[in-house]
């Protein structure tokens, strides 16, 4: 394993080395939380594929794939769907406004007041997406140096906490690219290929498993439509993935972009389905189908190889854990913090020193999701209750927003309050693996946000009017630097 050794050290210092350079470009907000919005088409295809494919979609999708074959890729296949619909119909308006979180994005459409309860739901999310990749570290380094689950957790999550706090986005961005390359030389031309061989190809897989293996919705239509609600949805309106588009140098950045981001998580998904379905032949008695993914890897590829791949799933561990993680912060500094000390963010007034306070957010969130990483032992539940509350409680208000211009405030609160509500409720009643929390919490909230939107007074006209300015790009750019405060 010497040489798998060296190829993953010189990963994980080369990750740091690109967190230390991207501090040097990181003198303001926008530089820190945003990347400046000046990514082209190139990186910014790479980091948005980067950030949506983590360790649930290879790990997990592998693990589907040994579960349930061909038909385990509909997860990654609807994340994948979730972020062709976001860039192709939401993305060039989302980037026209100018923001930084979902919350001001909320205010700015309803007028205020609804970005303190819509940020600690959206914050909720974003702690639970980085504690979910997190976790995916213990199974990746018991595989290289068969090290204790809370000591590879430190470990991969310090140096993941360290880049994020020194550079922001750009250092999240720089080594996004790098990880989306290993992942994509790792997992697509490396593993796939080998996988399918050493199982015998396609035809000896057909003839040692059962047909449903090969069943395109063998996994069931209930579960995929859960899978929908959740994963594509959720793609629609998560702050982890709003940040990157902001990250835009314009909208046709974005729009195709996005698509071309989207396609890949496609090809990535049947990838994963692939290889799991080869596990399946090579190991058909796993004690559990996650192990598929570090098992294949382990026994099956030559040194050299299997470092690289092993690093692969690290990148796509540390990319959605490092977008989670600083959209977490933004979250909690711009959203609930800042509000709740009275300072508000550059749409609207006085500031403090932001890439200070930021950077700290970073580190502060980065400690708590390592220990919450080390408390929490089940990474679905964790990723469950993550896009259950997301889904649930800010979906209506979010998509409502942008396409019902008679939804008021009051409807946007009712439907946060009253779906997050029920959403959690329904969890401790049905468990949180059930779909029915997701199903009901999404129909309280959209009957919530309709009543109350209906039986309020309609959004003032200047409100709505300075909206599509903002969403038609017409508006002046906020102000990305501390400003005075108002006398």
């Amino acid at each position: 394993m010497a040489v798998d050794y060296t190829v993953i050290v010189v990963y994980l210092a080369g990750m740091l080395a690109m967190g230390w350079w991207g501090m040097r470009r990181a003198g303001s907000k926008s530089e820190f939380l945003v990347a400046g919005r000046r990514l082209g088409p190139a990186m910014y295809s790479g980091t948005m594929a980067a950030i949506v494919l983590g360790g649930a979609s290879t790990i997990g999708g592998v693990g589907l794939g040994y579960q349930y074959g061909l038909s385990g890729a509909w997860m990654v296949l609807t994340i994948g769907l979730g972020l062709l619909a976001l860039s192709v119909f939401f993305s060039a308006r989302i980037a026209r406004l100018r923001v930084y979180t979902v919350s001001e994005m909320l205010d700015l459409r309803y007028g205020g007041r609804a970005g303190v309860i819509s940020g600690v739901v959206m914050w909720a999310y974003t702690l639970m997406l980085a504690v979910t990749s997190t976790i995916a570290y213990a199974t990746i380094f018991d595989v290289l140096f068969d090290m204790d689950r809370t000591a590879a957790i430190v470990l991969g999550g310090s140096i993941v906490v360290a880049y994020s706090t020194l550079g922001g986005m750009w250092s999240i961005t720089l080594t996004d690219m790098v990880q989306f390359v290993v992942k994509t030389v790792g997992v697509l031309l490396l593993l796939l290929p080998i996988a399918v061989v050493r199982a015998g190809g396609f035809s000896e897989m057909r003839a040692q498993l059962p047909t449903e293996y090969f069943d395109p919705l063998g996994i069931g239509g209930e579960t995929i439509f859960t899978y929908v609600l959740i994963y594509t949805f959720g793609m629609l309106i998560g702050q982890d993935i709003w940040q990157r588009v902001f990250t835009a140098r314009s909208d046709r950045t974005a729009r195709w972009g996005g698509t071309v981001a989207g396609t890949y998580c496609l090809a990535y998904a049947l990838a994963g389905a692939v290889i799991g379905t080869a596990a399946k032949v090579l190991y058909p008695k796993l004690s559990s189908a996650d192990d598929a993914f570090a098992t294949i890897v382990k026994d099956e590829l030559p040194a050299g190889v299997r470092g690289l791949v092993l690093a692969a799933a690290l990148a796509a561990v540390m990319s959605t854990s490092s977008g989670a993680l600083i959209a977490c912060a933004t979250v909690a500094n711009n959203d609930i913090w800042a509000r709740l000390r009275g300072v508000v963010t550059s749409s609207g007034g006085q500031q403090h020193d932001e890439v200070r306070g930021n950077r700290a957010f970073i580190l502060i969130m980065g400690i708590a999701v390592i220990g919450t990483a080390i408390a929490i032992d089940d990474v679905v539940e964790a990723l469950t209750v993550a896009y259950n509350l997301l889904v649930g409680g800010l979906l209506v208000p979010i998509l409502g927003g942008l396409l019902w211009k008679r939804g008021t405030v009051q409807g946007a609160l009712a439907s946060v309050v009253v779906g997050g509500l029920a959403v959690i409720g329904l969890m401790a009643g049905y468990g949180i693996l059930a779909n029915e929390p997701v199903y009901y919490g999404l129909l309280s909230s959209l009957a919530a946000y309709l009543v109350v939107s209906l039986a309020t007074p309609a959004t003032d006209a200047a409100v709505l009017a300075a909206w599509r300015e903002r969403l038609a790009g017409r508006s002046p750019e906020p102000l990305s630097e501390p400003v005075p405060a108002p006398r």
